[in-house]
C-alpha cells in the first residue's frame, strides 16, 4: 500500500511563511548583548591595542633593540632605532626607537612582542576597537602608541635626572622630572629651536626699546 501523500500548501504560500519566521522574530525581546550600546567589561589581561611605556619623569623606555619586531610571527611591527645625544635624549640609554609602526592588519594579538621586550617598554591595553575602513589606518604610528604624561613627567626628548645613570631608572629610583627640566629641541623630526628674544640694538627705533611696546 502505497504512503499517503502529505498535504503541502501551495508555492506561492512558501515565501510569506518564511518571512512570517523572520517578523516573528523581529518583535521578540533580545535576549543576548547588544554591542555597542551594551559593551562587556573585558579582563585585566585583555589582549588589546599595544601602549609604548614610558619612565616616572617621561623618558620614553623602548630601546629600540628590534626584538618585538623579531619575535612577531605576523610580520606587523616594524622597528628603527637611533642613538641618543645630550642634545636631543629620548631614553636614558644609548639608543631608542626612533620609528615605531604596528599594522593592526597583520597583528594577531598573541603578545610574544611583550613576552621578548627586555625593558617592559610594551604592553597590551584594554582597547579593543581597531576596526577601519582604511588600510592606512591600521597602520598604528609611534606617536598614537606612546603612552600620555602622568604628573611629574616632561615629555621627551629631555636630560636624564641629574646624578642618575641608566641602571637607576630600572632600580625605580627615578619617580619624577627633575624640578626644571624642560623639552628638548626634537631636531631629529624637524623641530626649530625658537628664537633667542631680541637685546634691542642700538640699530632699532628707539619706540622698540619702550617697556612694554
Amino acid at each position: 500500500m502505497a504512503d499517503e501523500q502529505k498535504e503541502t500548501k501551495p508555492g506561492f504560500q512558501n515565501p510569506v511563511a518564511g518571512f512570517g519566521v523572520t517578523f516573528k522574530a523581529m518583535f521578540k525581546k533580545r535576549l543576548t548583548e547588544q554591542y555597542p550600546e551594551q559593551q562587556k567589561t573585558t579582563a585585566p589581561r585583555f589582549h588589546g591595542r599595544h601602549q609604548l611605556n614610558r619612565h616616572p619623569d617621561g623618558l620614553e623606555k623602548c630601546i629600540g633593540c628590534e626584538l618585538c619586531a623579531w619575535a612577531c610571527p605576523a610580520d606587523a611591527i616594524y622597528v628603527e632605532g637611533a642613538d641618543n645625544t645630550e642634545e636631543e635624549r629620548y631614553s636614558p640609554g644609548e639608543r631608542y626607537g626612533r620609528v615605531y609602526q604596528i599594522n593592526y592588519a597583520r597583528c594577531i594579538l598573541c603578545g610574544l612582542c611583550i613576552e621578548a621586550c627586555p625593558t617592559r617598554a610594551l604592553t597590551m591595553t584594554n582597547e579593543f576597537e581597531l576596526a577601519d575602513s582604511s588600510r592606512a589606518n591600521l597602520i598604528y604610528t609611534k606617536e598614537q602608541l606612546l603612552a600620555g604624561l602622568d604628573e611629574g613627567m616632561v615629555d621627551s626628548p629631555h636630560s636624564i635626572f641629574p646624578g642618575t645613570d641608566e641602571q637607576d631608572y630600572y632600580r625605580g629610583l627615578v619617580t619624577e622630572a627633575a624640578p626644571g627640566t624642560e623639552r628638548q629641541v626634537a631636531l631629529s623630526k624637524g623641530e626649530v629651536p625658537q628664537e633667542a628674544a631680541s637685546t634691542f640694538g642700538e640699530d632699532e627705533p628707539a619706540s622698540e626699546k619702550v617697556i612694554g611696546r
